[in-house]
């Protein structure tokens, strides 16, 4: 999903370095920073925009200005571990090492950034669930996002002839996020721990590759990790 850019009240584009769009951007992190200590402090359902705008130290109707949802923030608090999770992905990776390895490093960058606040990211990925159409179109988007990467790391192993050169990268790199999400499933429910959740990831890809490595008609043991 491609966003438009902010634009004035006269519908010119807002340049990136606008006071206007500075404040914005001060005012939406004094609202994430004072959301994410009200969800630890009272839990996702009792803590309200109201108490949200208050402890960021702004009036109760003001906060609309920025948010219209808890969900909203929730979205924007797995927004940012995401970003987190690819820019360190993109600093760490060798595209000399096997693609099954590639895709276990990105995996494993991203689920410990989730793993390292596991109260917020639960209540985050159980709020996703049931949310407004407008939040989850940006989950989506933040989906979206997940499986172009994993598509692209795919694709380079498919040209380097660690895949085989047919595999259609974008649907498996759908099944591998699929993998992700079933798995933090129980997870965001309380009922494994955040190294189980990774473990049955981690068991899941492997299978994935067995059937997509080079040469998959014959048994094939873990490999290199």
């Amino acid at each position: 999903m491609t966003l438009s850019p902010p634009t004035g009240p006269h519908g010119r584009e807002l340049r990136p370095d606008d006071g206007r769009l500075v404040r914005g951007r001060r005012s939406r992190a004094r609202i994430l920073d004072a959301a994410r200590e009200l969800f630890r402090e009272r839990g996702f359902d009792g803590a309200t925009l109201r108490a949200i705008a208050a402890r960021a130290g702004m009036g109760a109707s003001s906060i609309y200005r920025h948010v219209r949802s808890k969900e909203e923030l929730l979205v924007d608090d797995l927004a940012e571990r995401q970003e987190r999770a690819w820019s360190r992905f993109r600093a760490e990776d060798d595209a000399s090492r096997s693609t099954r390895a590639r895709i276990h490093h990105f995996l494993s960058v991203q689920h410990a950034l989730l793993a390292r606040d596991p109260d917020l990211t639960t209540i985050a990925l159980r709020a996703t669930t049931h949310c407004e159409a407008r939040v989850a179109r940006r989950v989506l988007a933040l989906h979206d996002r997940t499986i172009g990467l994993l598509a692209e790391v795919l694709q380079h192993g498919c040209v380097a002839g660690d895949l085989e050169r047919d595999v259609d990268v974008f649907s498996a790199a759908r099944v591998i996020h699929h993998i992700t999400t079933a798995a933090r499933i129980p997870w965001a429910n309380g009922i494994i721990s955040s190294e189980r959740c990774y473990e049955s990831i981690e068991v899941a890809v492997d299978l994935l590759f067995r059937g997509l490595a080079s040469g998959a008609g014959t048994p094939a043991g873990p490999g290199p990790r």
